[in-house]
């Protein structure tokens, strides 16, 4: 399973339609969530996403971005968590995290991890690669680059039994990559009988960002790429003043990194709600798979074949 659910699509601050900026990403066991604006726990109820939270990825530390980690965590120690917690973030994650994640009176019944991460050193999780790379913003950003592992080619019962191997434990040798010796000698390689390796999915948050060429290498031939979007033509300069992309520049990433899908999410206020003048400007830069993300979308991502 690869579940990706908008629990907030708002930029700056949150609308009747739009919470502030959070991503809940199922992955097998894990359960990731990027970014945590104020509110998000109520979303995550709402949108059903769960509180068996993994891990805690922060692109940045403007408020928009951050705050409802506090209540989050608190709702996490009264429902009886005792597992440990891996918060990832750029610097200045340990000193800011370190003052606002424990305050209160009662502490938390588990620990939290933090973690601060530089750009391009990889993460490993159960079953999946999470790097953070480089992004233009006004403060110290990044985005993230969720890649899973590749998976074991595909078996061919019938090529098997062809060369000789009854069914059982055999098989599965052949399929974990080791070779078989017959009764008459003969071998049998897994490469007789098994596919090449398959790819893993790839999908890619961008956060907060001015267009660059970090994003487009991070996201080249990715499964799904999210792109901020906060303005449209008519506030180009103001895009530029910010740090921010418009919805325009987001489709010409996505068309010079080749993915396969492109959502839009952190939305103006002016775009709450009727985001299609962003829909038809990065249609215009990018011809592939397209949506404007909204709160309560799931997206179930399949497997490459």
């Amino acid at each position: 399973m690869l579940r990706l659910t908008f629990l907030g699509t708002s930029a700056a601050m949150p609308t009747v339609h739009r919470n502030l900026s959070g991503l809940a990403v199922r992955h097998g066991r894990e359960n990731y969530l990027v970014d945590c604006g104020e509110g998000t726990q109520r979303q995550a109820i709402r949108f059903g996403t769960g509180f068996d939270l993994t891990a805690l990825l922060f692109t940045h530390f403007h408020a928009d971005h951050y705050i409802g980690a506090i209540g989050f965590l608190r709702t996490l120690s009264m429902l009886g968590r005792e597992q440990a917690l891996d918060v990832y973030g750029p610097k200045p994650a340990r000193k800011l995290l370190e003052n606002i994640l424990f305050v209160g009176t009662d502490p938390l019944n588990f620990d939290v991890r933090i973690h601060e991460i530089e750009p391009g050193v990889p993460i490993r999780r159960e079953g999946a690669t999470l790097t953070p790379f480089p992004v233009v913003h006004r403060i110290a950003a990044v985005g993230w680059q969720i890649r899973e592992d590749e998976r074991p080619g595909r078996f061919h019962p019938e090529r098997a039994l062809a060369a000789g191997v009854p069914e059982g434990p055999r098989w599965g040798d052949l399929q974990r990559g080791r070779t078989v010796t017959l009764a008459d000698g003969r071998l049998v390689l897994p490469s007789d009988v098994v596919d090449a390796r398959r790819r893993g999915r790839t999908v890619v948050f961008t956060g907060d960002t001015r267009p660059c060429p970090a994003t487009v290498e991070a996201a080249r031939a990715a499964d799904l790429l999210v792109h901020e979007c906060t303005f449209g033509d008519a506030e180009q300069a103001r895009a530029v003043e910010t740090t921010h992309s418009t919805a325009r520049e987001a489709g010409r990433v996505a068309r010079e990194a080749a993915v396969e899908r492109l959502v839009l999410t952190h939305l103006s206020t002016r775009y709450d709600a009727d985001p299609s003048p962003l829909l038809a400007q990065a249609a215009e830069e990018y011809g592939g798979a397209l949506e404007v993300a909204r709160d309560g979308l799931v997206l179930e991502l399949p497997l490459p074949d």
